[in-house]
């Protein structure tokens, strides 16, 4: 971390266009702004906040590096229900093959590594320094709340990464990685599981205090407010199997958010104004990244080599879990290689040189053929339900789960009836809900390590040269850690390297 984490990446928060920082903004240089005049008022420092904002949008060191977008691919590639349906010009492939995270020399390690410190680096600097910027007490508590949140949440991505799952049933003393809680430049040791936890747990409480009085406020949904916080407070009490605690969080991280529509649905997952959406980027029309884009690997329509030759499909053992009359049916389409069987839509929105799939997802729609821009979500309402639904009934509260539940499938599905499921049996029904609802969001790796789940992609659509026979891992291998990075190893002698 020695070179990393101690940046304030103002360059991003240039992008960004905000009328309360346009006279500032015009009188600094683009690539840098001085830390004594960031800090000097609350409207300086929000543009620091909204460079963190930003950079979750921005293209590190390759196209294939789309800062959160990009790990949220990752992620699901790993993973058993994103299919590569063929290895495309190569993008994230050797990812999905369980080859990439373990290697510490690879380009996407260091990348995920730096990219996240980068994040809780900049949010320390506003940490360090926002209480005595000049301004209003509240415009103080929401930056430094927001600030407060990112840490955590960046310190929450990593642990889940590059460190032994959180067991709850231990002690946690396995290495995590380092705590860093301040403007520093010397990279650290690592932290155990049970101390990374135990810190994103208090900065998560900071931040709730500070941003609960603001209700639920904030400039935009990239900005981070108390629903947010609740919501990631949600997933940490899902980690820790404090089910209790995670279903009633989920409840409030909801509140004042309406599940989309049906028509909404097939609007391309791309608009941060949908009425679910609690926390999602917002990309401007003149931002475009092009290749370093969400929607440039995951959507129907983009025009890259990627999209046209390799589009991605749902496990096709999950869809067939789908019911006929659940509108998310629609959201792939099992006979996409049959011009006669086709859904038209696939045509229509596609040009004649698109490869097509069985299987292949229409969820994920770019501006266009020519445009990748498109908002991306990192939390909706629809995954507080699930998340409430499943901690119920992991705490043997049946009905009440089936009850969330019902709440949730019957706004996707009209014919959906009551669970009359109980136990195990209910909290499968749930996942395989968990696992179509957010097909593509990024959550799959991280609930199977969760829950101690081995990854089987077997009797699916997975195309075993395109994987490299990479159908299986057990549960609980080493693989399961991302490896150090290397220059993370040579720079900082406190380092540990995970077991390969």
């Amino acid at each position: 971390m020695k070179k990393h984490i101690n940046k304030l990446f103002i360059a991003a928060a240039l992008l960004v266009t905000t009328s309360c920082a346009e006279d500032y903004l015009d009188t600094l240089p683009t690539d840098a702004v001085p830390e004594e005049l960031v800090f000097t008022t609350t409207k300086n420092a929000m543009t620091a906040l909204n460079g963190i904002h930003r950079m979750l949008l921005l293209r590190f060191d390759s196209q294939g590096q789309p800062a959160e977008s990009g790990v949220m691919i990752m992620r699901d590639v790993m993973s058993d229900d994103v299919v590569f349906t063929t290895t495309g010009n190569g993008w994230f492939v050797s990812m999905g093959r369980w080859l990439t995270h373990s290697n510490e020399n690879a380009g996407d390690v260091r990348f995920v590594w730096r990219y996240y410190y980068k994040v809780i680096g900049n949010a320390n600097m506003i940490i360090a320094n926002i209480d005595d910027a000049e301004g209003p007490q509240e415009e103080r508590d929401e930056i430094k709340g927001q600030a407060l949140a990112y840490r955590a949440w960046a310190h929450l991505n990593l642990v889940q990464l590059f460190a032994e799952r959180y067991d709850a049933a231990g002690a946690n003393s396995q290495l995590g990685v380092p705590i860093v809680l301040e403007p520093i430049t010397e990279g650290g040791a690592r932290n155990t599981v049970e101390e990374v936890y135990a810190q994103v747990t208090a900065d998560l409480a900071a931040a709730e205090s500070l941003l609960a009085p603001l209700g639920g406020s904030r400039n935009a949904k990239s900005h981070l407010n108390i629903n947010v916080v609740k919501g990631i407070q949600a997933r940490v009490a899902m980690i820790k199997e404090d089910y209790t605690t995670a279903a009633q969080l989920a409840s409030e991280a909801r509140e004042g958010f309406e599940l989309m529509s049906e028509s909404a649905l097939y609007e391309g997952f791309n608009n941060v104004d949908n009425s679910e959406w609690i926390w999602g980027s917002f990309q401007q029309d003149d931002q475009q990244t092009f290749f370093a884009s969400f929607f440039a690997y995951m959507s129907l329509n983009f025009s890259s080599t990627n999209i046209r030759s390799n589009p991605k499909a749902i496990n096709s053992s999950l869809y067939d879990m789908i019911p006929d009359s659940d509108y998310r049916k629609g959201l792939w389409d099992p006979n996409a290689s049959d011009s006669d069987m086709r859904d038209p839509f696939i045509d229509e929105v596609t040009l004649s040189s698109f490869t097509k799939k069985d299987y292949m997802n229409r969820k994920f729609l770019a501006q266009g053929n020519a445009s990748s821009v498109g908002d991306v979500p990192y939390m909706r309402a629809a995954e507080m339900y699930l998340n409430e639904a499943e901690a119920l009934a992991r705490s043997g509260n049946d009905a009440q789960a089936a009850q969330v539940l019902y709440d949730f499938v019957s706004e996707r599905d009209p014919e959906y009836t009551m669970s009359s499921n109980t136990g195990d049996a209910l909290i499968e029904e749930i996942m395989v809900q968990r696992r179509i609802e957010l097909w593509g969001e990024g959550f799959r790796f991280y609930d199977l390590k969760r829950l101690n789940l081995p990854l089987d992609r077997t009797g699916a659509n997975f195309v075993e040269s395109v994987i490299n026979g990479k159908f299986t891992e057990p549960a609980g291998t080493n693989a399961w850690q991302w490896q150090i990075p290397i220059d993370e190893l040579n720079t900082n002698d406190l380092m540990v390297q995970n077991p390969s």
